[in-house]
């Protein structure tokens, strides 16, 4: 995915009213998003990436960098300041087979009006074997994802299909013909429909899409 650098630009736009100053980042693979993060409100970066291969690329962009907290580990093993704006899961939740234990810690993490926020993918009906391959537990529906995130405390303040223009590429290449990722076909469909898709989506809110995009905050008094 690292070639879908509008696709990618498009999530953090929608997220960035939320973010604040002091955000975590659950999965910062090799830090494309990351370094998006960091052109916005966010002051402190904590980047967090259990895999070693992906950590000495991400380490290599951003060690020298004081506005970024590089840790090689998973959210539960660490302590964070008690002042965190936000936590994010971009294309990550998905791959926590205990997904309802993480977003309980994730609250824990969160200061009190803070906010969780998620892009996850969407539609179990297109869950395929590129999923498998990319080592997805599952794919999400709106009303599911809600409620996982309520009951781990958090109060839903918008949720939302996205993408709904990949649904039928997606479903045409990697369900019925079960093809794998390419990075030609994703930097393809980056430039061509993410761009005009971003701004029909902004003007209509689509009734399903190839991902959910969720925003929650921990109360203020819990």
């Amino acid at each position: 995915m690292s070639f879908a650098t509008n696709y990618h630009d498009w999530i953090v736009d929608e997220m960035k009213p939320f973010l604040g100053n002091k955000t975590v980042e659950v999965g910062a693979g090799v830090g494309d998003l990351s370094a998006l993060l960091l052109k916005t409100s966010v002051t402190h970066l904590y980047a967090f990436e259990p895999s070693d291969n992906l950590f000495v690329v991400l380490k290599e962009k951003f060690e020298s960098n004081p506005g970024v907290t590089l840790v090689n580990d998973f959210l539960a093993n660490h302590e964070l300041p008690q002042d965190i704006d936000s936590v994010l899961y971009i294309n990550v939740l998905e791959h926590i087979e205990e997904d309802r234990h993480e977003l309980s810690m994730a609250r824990n993490v969160i200061r009190p009006g803070g906010h969780l926020l998620l892009f996850v993918p969407a539609l179990s009906w297109l869950f395929s074997e590129a999923d498998q391959q990319a080592g997805h537990f599952r794919r999400y529906h709106l009303k599911g994802l809600v409620e996982r995130v309520e009951e781990a405390g958090f109060r839903v303040n918008r949720v939302r299909y996205f993408d709904i223009a990949g649904i039928i590429p997606w479903y045409v290449n990697f369900v019925l013909l079960k093809n794998s990722f390419s990075s030609g076909s994703i930097a393809l469909y980056d430039k061509l429909v993410v761009p005009p898709m971003r701004i029909i989506e902004k003007m209509i809110t689509p009734p399903l899409g190839k991902n959910l995009l969720l925003v929650a905050s921990r109360p203020e008094f819990d």
